[in-house]
């Protein structure tokens, strides 16, 4: 059974930071390729930052570059974001993703 369980989210002021986490099991971590997306009330989920297996190439939509890290740890089946620098409209539920699972979600607020 794959399960995908994300932590770490919360309420922070702009300009603070929060690290993500995702805790996956029930299927080869250290083989596959995993995201994080989110998405706000009334728009469509979207692709925030992407890892391969090994940890060697990622991937960021440009409104999060510079600010964002995905990284993972393949002995611990973890992947996670660490955000920096927060910005009000980083404001959303976000989410593990390794094709086709979805992680429940975790609430990031940014607002003072």
């Amino acid at each position: 059974q794959v399960r995908l369980v994300e932590s770490g989210g919360g309420l922070v002021q702009p300009g603070g930071s929060l690290r993500l986490s995702c805790a996956a099991s029930g299927f080869p971590f250290s083989v596959s390729t995993m995201s994080w997306y989110r998405q706000v009330p009334g728009k469509e989920r979207e692709l925030v930052a992407s890892i391969d297996p090994a940890g060697a190439n990622t991937n960021y939509v440009d409104s999060v570059k510079g600010r964002f890290t995905i990284s993972r740890d393949n002995a611990k089946n973890t992947m996670y974001l660490q955000m920096n620098s927060l910005k009000p409209e980083d404001t959303a539920v976000y989410y593990c993703r390794r094709i086709p699972f979805w992680g429940q979600g975790t609430q990031v607020t940014v607002s003072s």
